[in-house]
């Protein structure tokens, strides 16, 4: 099961959890259906909780349709979240070429941890957790992306690579133009949670949205914490999906 859940936030899972994710791997394998098949029928395969977290994405980008500038994700991984936004904007906004889905991420792991980072209750809170060099492997996946979408020949999806700390302000810097409709954090560390809200906050015009991945959490409470320090929260509607414990947003 290791294999498995090697870069999933696992501390809720019971036995059971595993054992389905043990069986599933087997069916997958075994099933009936070319790969293609399979993901053409990706509702027989796909976990309850990941069918969840996608659909919470889907309601977020429903609200931000409206709403000029690019979607932010801070927390790549594999890029599925990233993925998720680009496919919606494609399907229900095929001519904005404007809005951009852009993904921060180090791509090897945890930087260092700060103290508040050390007051986690995970397991995973330590230097180089959810290492996983997905880049290369994006890159291919936003080129069948781009085969597959109207326009092409202009660019929609952008990975920048690094530490947040020093690549937000950079990318900021270097792009005055940037407006944000959906900020999608899920950094699960205190200062690139930080750095984000302090740099990104102010192009976000009212009506976007600051979503949060596993706000008010024991187990990260760096997120809560970073919120806290940049906004404060007494006078913020946090609101969420009754179908999804661990998404949380608020519009501005």
């Amino acid at each position: 099961m290791k294999k498995i859940s090697r870069f999933k936030e696992n501390s809720y899972n019971t036995t059971n959890d595993f054992d389905y994710l043990d069986q599933l791997e087997k069916y997958y394998n075994s099933s009936l259906g070319t790969n293609v098949e399979k993901l053409q029928n990706f509702s027989k395969y796909v976990p309850r909780q990941d069918l969840t977290n996608f659909i919470a994405k889907y309601e977020l980008f429903k609200k931000i349709l409206e709403v000029p500038g690019s979607i932010i994700e801070c927390g790549v991984l594999f890029g599925g979240g990233l993925m998720t936004f680009a496919q919606l904007s494609a399907i229900f906004e095929h001519t904005n070429f404007i809005r951009k889905i852009i993904g921060f991420d180090t791509f090897t792991g945890f930087p260092k941890l700060s103290k508040i980072d050390k007051l986690s209750k995970s397991p995973q809170a330590k230097k180089g957790s959810f290492a996983i060099d997905s880049y290369s492997d994006l890159m291919k996946s936003i080129s069948l992306y781009n085969s597959n979408r109207f326009l092409n020949h202009i660019d929609k999806v952008e990975l920048i690579k690094g530490n947040a700390e020093k690549t937000i302000p950079k990318y900021v810097k270097n792009n005055p133009q940037t407006i944000i409709s959906l900020l999608y954090l899920d950094f699960v560390l205190y200062k690139p949670t930080k750095i984000a809200l302090e740099y990104f906050i102010p192009l976000m015009p009212k009506g976007s949205i600051i979503a949060f991945n596993l706000l008010d959490d024991a187990h990260w409470p760096s997120v809560s914490k970073a919120l806290h320090d940049v906004i404060g929260v007494s006078d913020l509607k946090l609101q969420k999906f009754n179908f999804s414990p661990y998404t949380q947003y608020v519009i501005l």
